[in-house]
């Protein structure tokens, strides 16, 4: 017959995998809330225990107890076993290690132990405080794996391990974190809890304020502290105990002297060292790991004009100097995971001590009372003696001479037993008396256990004092300090630049860059990086500290920490903006850059194409949350055809307008409010039909040139055109011609020194940023190309002055149309 069974797959991996799911949850991974071990820990600890292996007797090789442990109680893998070992005799690991081993157990760099069958391993003294009385019956027990000898399912714990020693652990669907406390205040508080059952939280915290890391450190945060043990959930900071010293050279180092719990110190360094070695923060020289046999030592040398404390502050920040620890105390209670308070561990741990205590002194009466028993039969049995004695030769055998005496003078069968088995020296008057001590010895310890398992009170004060006897040998001192808050690290990123000479270059295509000034000097200005058709817009030095905005043809601002940019080559192209921008459109240029140290109070005046005007605040451009990825606006445009023509820092007083047709509006700046970097902005200029303007610039010199798109240029003296107010159409500065009228390419003040910034393209004829005197003797030469390839030259300050209204002299005879002016 068959005995395949069709089932859905489903309810079979459901159904398997539940069970293995409670297996590993109850059996593996978990502690127990009552004396805080998993179950291989307590394998381990009651095979080496069994076995003779204690802390007053010679170390054995770590593999037999492993063996021994695998053999009879935990039937996995001998490195899983022996890993556990490990840590138990870890001091970094455990608040009191639990197993003393000789041999290399590992180390806080995470260096791997040696192999077991070099080690060897004992239990520590501490360790027999939890198997205290294992041997009296005071824990259930259940049969091993092969149902060949019983193992305990809990020990009897004379102080609550899961709070001195923690633990840490993932199963299915649960992990714990507990961290390790220091045992004198464990006790303090358990004794308090026994005291007063009815305690909260916060009286407790009195005597348990938190955690005590074995590896020391600083623990910030008791509110979380309080809320941890009041739902076993919470997040408390770990930092570093961090001293700084003076040494030669007027330097200083950082020593590190405690670091965070489990954390790998190894990796800590390299991790120091990697911030020094990417410059993330200025002035670390070197970081030495200087641990020895006299305690852990990270030196993190200084250069000489180093902070220490924004050093400290960066690493504190970006390194795990200073680390987040999160509480997640969960625990098997009543063979059920539960995420647990610190008031429920410890109700839970006196309930299994009281069970404990009363399991041992139940034990210890019977054992008094059958010996109580045995010594009063033998008491009577000297007053009789020759009786007794005549009745034992009278009998055949032992079983006659024990039957003889139960019925002839009414012994237990006990204590006929003990009568007929009495040695002969035992009859001494001495050892009468040693009988009635001893009577008198078992009756009054008779009385103390039947208190102790009758009275509350009597039990509770000897749990306390055996709890004070563990606290006397065991006690430390805190490790670990506590402070209430958590000090919030504010790092100002300017702080973490290395200020550094270096050289900027923008395109006005968008390609962006710094040099070093070797690599500017070594190469000629005409070599920069770029593709052929584009142009330099802007060069300058600067400093790695501080800032370039970028402001676009489309009314965009663009920000870049200097220190941020690509350092290249001069010749090399750099980076385009697209490449992280994403919303830089194609039909995108740059029109002006500025380089600036801060945000502080500054206006510039920005004019558009279709005729709108507006000041804005420098402070509106302080860095947004996004800038790496994104430009944000500066003016908000009047129709797809629209684009700014102007932006100049808001300096001068009268600012001069020029339209497409051939009108020129002068006014005072006052007239021009300042609005939101969004803002659209007021009217400019009163523009007729498909008027625009054409340019804009200040007023700072006597006379300015406009140039036509027919190729006739003129120079005009700067008072023809009086100040008025914004918003009307200004003054013709061209006649108007029956056919083929003239428009105006460009136009700008005459005799301005052009800055770096105005290098090329029709744009920068009416964006010079500083004007001088038209008496200068400097030249300024404008270069025009037309469409029929002609280039043309013109001295601007050697023109001759024209009337406001005439059209001014042609370049040449056959240009039809200017397609270009720039200065040379």
């Amino acid at each position: 017959m068959s005995n395949i069974q069709k089932l859905p797959l489903e309810d079979i991996m459901g159904e398997r995998f539940g069970r293995y799911s409670k297996y590993i949850i109850q059996e593996r991974a978990l502690p127990d809330i009552r004396d805080g071990l998993k179950p291989v820990q307590r394998r381990i600890l009651y095979s080496m225990n069994k076995d003779g292996n204690t802390f007053d007797k010679a170390y054995r090789k770590s593999a037999k107890s492993v063996g021994n442990v695998m053999g009879n109680f935990h039937p996995h893998g001998d490195s899983s076993i022996y890993d556990a070992m490990i840590r138990m005799s870890q001091d970094w690991k455990m608040g009191e290690p639990l197993i003393e081993m000789h041999g290399n157990n590992g180390s806080m760099d995470g260096d791997p132990p040696a192999a077991m069958r070099y080690t060897e391993a004992r239990l520590s003294e501490i360790s027999g405080f939890l198997l205290q009385d294992i041997d009296k019956n005071t824990v259930s027990t259940a049969w091993n794996f092969d149902d060949t000898e019983k193992e305990p399912i809990v020990l009897p714990a004379a102080f609550p391990n899961l709070l001195v020693n923690g633990s840490t652990g993932i199963s299915a669907g649960y992990a714990t974190d507990i961290p390790p406390h220091n045992l004198g205040e464990v006790v303090d508080a358990t004794i308090h809890m026994i005291d007063h059952p009815k305690a909260d939280v916060e009286k407790i915290m009195e005597f348990l304020p938190g955690p005590d890391f074995p590896t020391g450190g600083i623990i910030q945060g008791k509110g979380e502290i309080r809320k941890a043990y009041h739902t076993g959930k919470g997040r408390i900071v770990v930092r570093s105990k961090v001293s700084v010293e003076s040494i030669k050279g007027g330097r200083e180092q950082l020593i590190v002297t405690e670091i965070p719990y489990e954390l790998n110190k190894a990796n800590l360094v390299k991790k120091i060292d990697d911030v020094r070695l990417s410059a993330k923060v200025p002035g670390i020289a070197e970081v030495r790991d200087e641990s020895d046999r006299e305690g852990l030592r990270i030196a993190i040398e200084l250069k000489k004009e180093a902070d220490s404390q924004l050093v400290l502050n960066y690493l504190f920040k970006n390194t795990d100097l200073q680390v987040n620890y999160n509480f997640n105390m969960v625990a098997i209670d009543k063979m059920t995971p539960v995420q647990t308070g610190i008031v429920q561990i410890l109700r839970a741990y006196i309930t299994h001590r009281e069970e404990v205590i009363v399991k041992r002194s139940q034990f210890d009466l019977s054992k008094a009372e059958k010996r109580l028993h045995l010594v009063e039969g033998l008491i009577r049995m000297v007053s009789i003696l020759d009786e007794v004695v005549a009745t034992i030769r009278a009998s055949e055998n032992k079983a006659d001479a024990k039957e003889n005496i139960k019925v002839s003078f009414g012994f237990t069968e006990e204590q006929a037993e003990a009568i007929v088995t009495l040695q002969l020296y035992r009859l001494t008057n001495t050892d009468i008396v040693t009988l009635q001590n001893e009577q008198a010895e078992l009756e009054q310890k008779i009385l103390e256990l039947k208190a102790i398992i009758n009275d509350e009170r009597t039990l509770f004060n000897l749990m306390k004092r055996e709890l004070r006897e563990v606290k006397k040998k065991f006690a430390k001192p805190r490790r670990s300090e506590l402070q209430d808050e958590v000090q919030t690290i504010e790092i100002e990123a300017s702080e973490l630049i290395v200020a550094e000479d270096t050289v900027v270059s923008v395109t006005r295509a968008g390609y962006i860059k710094r040099t070093s000034p070797r690599s500017f000097a070594s190469s000629a200005l005409e070599e920069v990086g770029k593709r052929d058709d584009d142009e330099l817009l802007y060069y300058a030095p600067a400093k790695t500290t501080q800032h370039l905005l970028l402001f676009t043809n489309l009314g965009n601002v663009i920000y870049r920490p200097i220190h941020e940019l690509s350092d290249v080559r001069w010749k090399d192209i750099g980076e385009h903006l697209s490449q992280n921008l994403s919303n830089f459109a194609s039909n995108e240029t740059i029109i002006e850059a500025k380089i600036i140290d801060d945000f502080a109070e500054q206006n510039f005046t920005v004019v558009t194409k279709n005729g709108q005007i507006k000041q804005v605040d420098l402070a509106s451009f302080t860095p947004w949350r996004t800038y790496r990825s994104k430009s944000t606006a500066y003016a908000k445009l009047k129709g797809a055809d629209d684009e700014v023509i102007f932006f100049h820092s808001s300096e001068f007083a009268d600012l001069m307008l020029i339209s497409e047709s051939g009108y020129a509006l002068r006014f005072n700046l006052d007239d021009v409010p300042v609005l939101g970097a969004k803002a659209a902005g007021v009217k400019a200029m009163k523009l007729k039909g498909d008027d625009k303007i054409k340019a804009a610039f200040f007023v700072t010199t006597s006379s300015w040139y406009l140039l036509t798109q027919r190729g006739f240029i003129k120079r005009v003296k700067s008072e023809d055109i009086p100040a008025t107010s914004r918003a009307n159409r200004g003054l013709q500065v061209l006649r108007t011609l029956k056919a083929n009228n003239h428009t105006v390419f460009a136009a700008g003040l005459v005799n301005g020194n052009v800055d770096s910034a105005n290098l090329n393209s029709e744009f920068d004829l009416f964006t010079q940023s500083s004007m001088t005197d038209e008496n200068s003797k400097e030249e300024q030469i404008l270069e025009i190309s037309s469409d029929s390839g002609q280039l043309q030259t013109v001295n601007l300050t050697q023109l001759s002055l024209s009337e406001r209204t005439s059209n001014g002299r042609p370049l040449a005879e056959n240009i039809e149309k200017v397609i270009s002016a720039k200065m040379k």
